[in-house]
């Protein structure tokens, strides 16, 4: 095999690993926004207030929902490519759309589980954990509210 026969074999297996890359991460992605659309109409009925608690004659109790998401590779080099020209960063947009919507469906299910209806006080945090930007935090929390039972 010459160096040119070499060469070539590389960039093919480059080529195939990026394809398998793209197409497990695009059927990754797909997945996982398929499940949030199946969970959401579920807790569409806990209304979030951004305005403190203060309700009498209740009990309100912290809840927290967290999660971590992380975007491929591929989709981390096109948005470097798309900011050289200005273009709008969708795969930034996606990573964050789906960290944002996980975080308040799981702070949702955790009041829904106690029975609460409301949630105030509620606040959404995003923060990047790595240098490269493919993976983010966010955090939901607020105060869910429950009648007290006597």
């Amino acid at each position: 095999m010459n160096s040119t026969d070499g060469l070539l074999f590389k960039l093919v297996v480059t080529l195939l690993l990026v394809a398998i890359g793209f197409t497990f991460g695009r059927i990754n992605e797909a997945r996982h926004l398929r499940a949030l659309a199946k969970r959401e109409p579920k807790l569409r009925s806990i209304q979030l207030h951004s305005k403190r608690f203060d309700v009498q004659g209740s009990d309100g109790v912290l809840v927290i929902g967290s999660a971590v998401i992380a975007q491929d590779y591929f989709k981390m080099a096109l948005s470097y490519l798309l900011s050289l020209f200005g273009k709008p960063l969708t795969p930034f947009e996606s990573l964050l759309e789906r960290a944002r919507r996980e975080a308040m469906l799981r702070m949702k299910e955790q009041a829904a589980e106690m029975g609460s209806s409301e949630i105030y006080g509620f606040r959404l945090e995003v923060t990047s954990i790595n240098d490269l930007g493919s993976m983010v935090e966010a955090i939901a929390y607020g105060t869910a509210v429950k009648p007290r039972t006597e």
